[in-house]
Parts: C-alpha cells; structure tokens; sequence
C-alpha cells in the first residue's frame, strides 16, 4: 500500500506540472507568434482586424461595461480584460492605443474587433478590414497605489 500511495502522489505531481506548462504560451494561425500580457511577457501578432458599431452601441460588454462606439477599445479573443493594446495599420502605418474590454471577434479570419472610433483613426472604417499589428506590454504593479 505505502508503494501506490507514494506513486500516486508522483504521477498526480506530473500530471499538475505537464497542466501547468500547457498554458504558458500559445500559437495563432495566420500571425505572428501571441503572448499573453500576463507575468512580465509581451503579446505581438498580426492579422485582420475589423470594426463594431452602431449595431452594439449600450449594450454590455464581456467586462461588464457599456459598449460605446465612440471610446477607444476593442474585442479580443483572449488578452485579459483592461489590456492596453497599440494596433498598427499595416497598410498606412497609423497607430492606435486601445483597451480590451470585450471578447471576440466571432469571424475565423480576424484578430481583433475595434470601436468605430478607434477604426476610424486607424483609417480602416470605411473598407472595414485591416491588416493589422497588435503589440501589449507587460502590465507593471503600481508601486504603493501611485495612481489612486
């Protein structure tokens, strides 16, 4: 008995460790390699990205806010909510600094939802889609409660 105690615990101490490592990292087809935001790490990746509007303007977004078009922010299939994003149109080079406070886009083929607005700046609102870089930082700790 002392014997299959022992190995349980060993493969349960595996099995915990291989599910750990699983997680640290992720591949995104058609861009480059993504990151999360998360524990000092980056995110970069490149794809397509297209706009939300006029169709879901008030209502609730993932985090719980209501959607304004107006305000700079984007939808995200997995950057942690609050996530401060620079989106860079390939096609003109202008930037855009977004928060992430919604999740999607739903469409296989695009990286990223924006707010017209934001849209609008990146000079994609009228062709809709966009080739796109997105680039996070490591978020930073507020030392002390600075910003409070």
């Amino acid at each position: 008995m002392p014997f299959r105690q022992c190995f349980s615990g060993f493969a349960q101490a595996i099995l915990i460790g291989a599910l750990a490592s699983s997680g640290c990292s992720s591949e995104r087809s058609g861009g480059e390699g993504q990151k999360q935001s998360t524990g000092g790490k980056t995110h970069k990746e490149v794809g397509t990205a297209s706009w939300y509007g006029h169709g879901f303007q008030g209502r609730e977004t993932a985090n719980g806010e209501t959607f304004d078009q107006r305000a700079m922010t984007a939808a995200h299939p997995s950057l942690p909510m609050g996530t401060k994003a620079k989106v860079t149109n390939l096609e003109n080079g202008k930037k855009v600094e977004v928060r992430i406070n919604d999740r999607g886009p739903y469409a296989d083929d695009r990286v990223i939802d924006l707010s017209r607005r934001a849209a609008k700046k990146l000079g994609m609102k009228e062709d809709g889609t966009a080739e796109v870089k997105i680039e996070t930082k490591p978020a930073h700790p507020d030392p002390a409660g600075a910003h409070q």
